[in-house]
């Protein structure tokens, strides 16, 4: 938890509460099924909830905002994002029915009212959101391709509504279809850790009809 308050300094003291339960909740649900690397477990609140976190660097969603995490897994980058933003509506989708179990008894266990999960290919989800958030679940041509029809056009944020993706290496040619568009946000100028060094958050307005 001290890199969490490291670099979030305004947590609430139930902040502070849902999140220092995570350890536990993962590591349990980690010897069930395979949420996350089993070497990584000790790092859950670097590499993991940080890492998701690295979304709230880039933009603060507003109150009232909707949020579609695509790929979730175990509930990242959903989980952090929704004890972060209280106000903020986030529905987590896996096509992995186990997955989202254990994202949704994590959810309820520490109390998050602000969370849906369901079990379903983004394909299948018809409602609209003001941001598509992701965690290398799929390339950013394929995420569009399958999501952009679960952009709302109202908006409501600093940032026009749109693709919040989080994503490692290399990206030049990932991102090429959209370099007049895409923003790259380095997490190593958020994040001082040798993990985040290649990392970034990148941001895509949604453009287009859907």
């Amino acid at each position: 938890m001290d890199i969490i308050k490291k670099y979030f300094t305004d947590l609430t003291g139930k902040q502070e509460s849902q999140l220092s339960a995570l350890q536990d909740l993962y590591t349990d649900w980690n010897s069930k099924i395979n949420l996350i690397s089993r070497k990584d477990i000790c790092n859950l609140y670097e590499k993991h909830v940080l890492h998701s976190l690295g979304i709230a660097k880039v933009l603060r969603f507003s109150d009232g905002t909707a949020v579609l995490d695509v790929g979730t897994g175990g509930g990242f980058p959903g989980i952090p994002l929704a004890i972060l933003f209280p106000n903020v509506r986030f529905l987590l989708l896996d096509s992995v029915g186990k997955k989202i179990k254990a994202a949704e008894d994590i959810a309820e266990q520490i109390g998050l009212e602000n969370v849906e999960c369901r079990h379903a290919r983004v394909e299948d989800e018809k409602r609209t959101f003001d941001f598509i958030v992701s965690r290398s679940v799929m390339s950013l041509t394929d995420l569009v391709r399958v999501a952009r029809k679960n952009i709302d056009r109202k908006q409501q944020n600093a940032l026009p509504n749109g693709f919040i993706c989080i994503k490692g290496g290399d990206l030049r040619e990932e991102i090429k279809p959209f370099r007049n568009q895409a923003i790259e946000y380095p997490l190593s100028d958020y994040f001082e850790e040798e993990f985040f060094i290649t990392k970034k958050v990148i941001y895509l307005p949604f453009v287009g009809n859907r």
